[in-house]
C-alpha cells in the first residue's frame, strides 16, 4: 500500500486533486474530517474541538488504511490539525504530533497557494495571499524538520494535476522510466 497525503493551505487543490487522483489511479480517498465536523457543528470551532477533529480524522484513516488499497489518497492528516490549532488558537493538544509522526506516509504533496486564485465557501478564513504562503511555509518546514517525503507541486490548475499525475506515476511503478 502506498499512502500519498496532499497537504497544504486552504484553497490550493488539495481535494480536487485527490479525486483527480483517485479517479485515475484507482484507490481509496479519505476525505477532510473537518469540514465533516463543521457541518455537523455549526456554529465556531473552539480549541476544545481539536481532539474531536483530530481522532474523527485518524479514525477515517484508519479504517481506509484496514482495507489495504494499493493506493490510499489522503486529502489531509493530521499536520492541518496541528497547524490550524495553532494558527487559530495559539495552542495545540500535544498529542498530536506524536501520533502523527508514529504513521507511515509514502509522500507528500505541498500544494502553493500561488498561481491559483483563493475560493471561499463558507469554510474557508485566509483569503490573503500572505496568509496562506506563512500557512505553507510552517507545513514545508515540519515536512522538513521531520524528514517526510515531499514533492512541491506549483502552477495552474492543469501543471498541477500534469505534476501530481507524474509523481505519483513514479511512487506507483518506481522501475519504469518516466518522462
Amino acid at each position: 500500500m502506498k499512502v500519498v497525503v496532499l497537504t497544504g493551505p486552504e484553497s490550493s487543490g488539495k481535494s480536487w486533486l485527490a479525486e483527480q487522483l483517485q479517479t485515475h489511479f484507482g484507490g481509496l480517498r479519505v476525505d477532510e474530517y473537518v469540514r465533516h465536523f463543521m457541518e455537523q457543528n455549526p456554529r465556531d470551532t473552539c480549541l476544545a474541538d481539536i481532539p474531536e477533529i483530530a481522532t474523527g480524522q485518524l479514525a477515517w484513516e484508519d479504517a481506509a488504511r484496514a482495507r489495504q488499497p494499493a493506493l490510499l489518497i489522503l486529502d489531509t492528516h493530521l499536520l492541518s490539525n496541528i497547524l490550524w490549532s495553532q494558527t487559530l488558537f495559539g495552542d495545540c493538544p500535544t498529542w498530536l504530533e506524536p501520533a502523527l509522526l508514529s504513521r507511515h506516509y509514502d509522500l507528500h504533496l505541498l500544494l502553493s497557494p500561488e498561481q491559483v486564485e483563493w475560493t471561499g465557501d463558507g469554510l474557508r478564513c485566509q483569503p490573503e495571499l500572505a496568509e496562506r504562503m506563512a500557512f505553507f511555509e510552517a507545513i514545508e518546514h515540519w515536512l522538513v524538520r521531520h524528514g517526510q517525503p515531499y514533492q512541491l507541486i506549483e502552477g495552474n490548475w492543469a501543471q498541477r494535476q500534469e505534476r501530481v499525475f507524474a509523481v505519483v506515476t513514479q511512487l506507483l511503478h518506481p522501475d519504469v522510466l518516466h518522462p
